[in-house]
């Protein structure tokens, strides 16, 4: 249960810069029994000598990260995600310490594939890639100097999540904790608020310099459901027949 639980959790990587960076959360990923790294647009070479020489022993991780181009090629598949991020004024979602978000995604990985991202070392996250996670979590850390390095950050996570899957806490094996119905998978919500977004725009009721904001105000609120698939089509069904109605409305 807790090797195919780890197995689970992708660590996510947007643009990571620096390959010394790569080698060393290659190499506690695989201290901490995950495997699975996603690099999004990476900007230097995980299969070059300096991340090879930080990851040491892990450089089966290295060679089976996967490659994509953008953070939503990397979420496909995912039944959650979470963002790592320190910003707190752009943000209407709260942020949560690690080991009660982390929670969260441990239960979820018990049913499939989940994502925890972090973002690039020079910026971090920005609005529209936290868009794509459902919660968020900030590392607390001495205020005089909170700044992290992304190697050090993703280690704590990491640490937190096999102390979580490993633990023989009773709230891991109830079932009566887990999510009834597994969630829908990342693409097959992002389907569905391109529809509800170009459905809204038609009707009025966004506005194109409005509807980014608007939008995400929308995604928070599915992102606490946690829909099912077979909600999310239930969902998609009703936006048909309302664009059915427009067009026929229209024709008569």
């Amino acid at each position: 249960m807790l090797e195919a639980t780890l197995a689970n959790i992708q660590i996510v990587l947007v643009e990571p810069a620096g390959a010394l960076n790569i080698g060393s959360i290659a190499r506690v990923m695989k201290n901490m029994g995950l495997c699975q790294l996603v690099l999004v647009n990476p900007h230097c070479d995980h299969l070059g000598d300096e991340a090879r020489q930080m990851a040491v022993h892990a450089q089966d991780v290295l060679d089976l990260a996967k490659v994509v181009g953008t953070l939503p090629e990397g979420l496909v598949g995912c039944r959650g995600a979470i963002a790592t991020t320190a910003r707190t004024r752009t943000l209407s979602a709260p942020l949560e310490h690690p080991r009660i978000a982390l929670l969260w995604l441990v239960e979820l990985a018990q049913q499939g594939p989940v994502a925890l991202i972090f973002g690039p070392e020079d910026r971090g996250l920005n609005n529209i890639e936290l868009n794509y996670a459902q919660r968020f979590l900030s590392i607390p850390a001495n205020p005089a100097y909170p700044s992290l390095n992304l190697a050090q950050a993703t280690a704590i996570c990491c640490y937190e999540l096999y102390q979580l899957v490993s633990s023989k806490d009773p709230s891991l094996s109830d079932s009566s904790s887990f999510t009834p119905d597994i969630p829908a998978a990342f693409e097959t919500l992002e389907a569905y608020y391109q529809q509800l977004e170009a459905l809204l725009l038609r009707v009025g009721y966004l506005y194109p310099h409005t509807a980014d904001s608007r939008m995400q105000k929308f995604r928070r609120l599915f992102s606490r459901a946690m829909p099912s698939s077979a909600e999310v089509a239930m969902l998609r069904g009703i936006l048909s027949q309302v664009e059915w109605a427009l067009q026929h409305s229209k024709n008569a």
